[in-house]
């Protein structure tokens, strides 16, 4: 039998789908995860603070497998992990396609003043003119991320008869190579961030790259926030050197309240809602464990793993 500690969270989905050789531990709370990790050879150790999952993650000694819900793990102990061999699966592309709707609706409520109408119809007000008159048709967006996220932007975006051109490694087709981005900033109306957070993408999006952007540009960050300057970008938004940003994550989260994005008429932050504004997460992820489980019994790859080295 292989010990399985898991979160009393998806208990109800997994467990009546859970194959033989699967002895299952659940745990409700940080105590008691704590308390059953030393003896965990797989692990689903998911909470909603980061601290007790770094914690209980280096309980896990005989750990041999670590799922999670989360797409960014950047903040557990992958050194540690990598060490004792330990294989990461991580939820890279479960939310992938609410995150890519709220791209799209972000941008539509941007270019068409939408925060506005929303505003007058609390005041009764009836508009006689659209606060917005932007169109997404015929203009250009800059994609900094092709993965499980990226990939659903752009072909949503292009339904909109947009340009999207998307920044990978090979280059190829209709796609620039990360050297030569930066040189081109001012040929785009949007650009999109959708990269992973890691030593080479922090504050990527800083006063040059801010400075090079077109006075119609507007910088949507679905990301993380530390891939941005925020000081830098408040500057940009409060001289209005650029249009306007669209924010579903800040740095640090939650914003503090007295923090500038919050009164700047050209920012929308979204409190990091985009991958949670669905009812489907748990389930599949739920489907994805099982379906990992039985790769596992057979000497299978499980997916998605992550690159511990690389840190996504």
């Amino acid at each position: 039998m292989t010990k399985a500690v898991l979160s009393a969270l998806i208990r109800p989905l997994v467990e009546p789908r859970l194959p033989g050789w699967v002895e299952p531990q659940w745990f409700a709370s940080k105590e008691q995860a704590l308390e059953m990790a030393p003896e965990a050879e797989i692990g689903w150790f998911d909470l909603n603070e980061k601290e007790p999952m770094i914690e209980i993650a280096k309980a896990a000694t005989r750990l041999k497998w670590l799922n999670s819900i989360y797409a960014g793990l950047d903040f557990m102990p992958l050194d540690l992990l990598k060490e004792r061999g330990v294989v990461v699966t991580n939820g890279v592309g479960i939310n992938a396609l609410t995150i890519a709707e709220y791209v799209v609706m972000l941008m539509l409520a941007h270019a068409k003043g939408y925060r506005d109408v929303v505003r007058a119809q609390d005041r009764k007000e009836w508009l006689l003119d659209s606060p917005g008159k932007r169109e997404l048709a015929g203009e250009r967006v800059l994609l900094l991320g092709l993965g499980a996220i990226g990939g659903l932007v752009k072909t949503r975006l292009e339904a909109f008869d947009m340009t999207v051109v998307p920044v990978r490694r090979s280059g190829g087709e209709g796609a620039l190579k990360p050297g030569e981005w930066r040189q081109k900033l001012g040929e785009f109306d949007w650009v999109v961030l959708a990269v992973p957070s890691t030593e080479e993408t922090k504050g990527m999006i800083g006063k040059i790259e801010l400075a090079a952007m077109r006075p119609n540009a507007v910088l949507v960050n679905i990301a993380r926030g530390d891939v941005v300057d925020q000081e830098a970008l408040v500057e940009a938004l409060q001289d209005k050197t650029i249009e306007g940003a669209l924010l579903d994550v800040t740095d640090p989260e939650p914003l503090p309240e007295d923090h500038p994005l919050w009164e700047l008429e050209n920012a929308q932050v979204t409190m990091h809602l985009s991958g949670r504004a669905q009812s489907k997460m748990f389930q599949r992820s739920a489907d994805r464990f099982i379906e990992n489980l039985h790769r596992w019994e057979k000497g299978e790859p499980v997916e998605p793993q992550m690159d511990l080295d690389a840190g996504y």
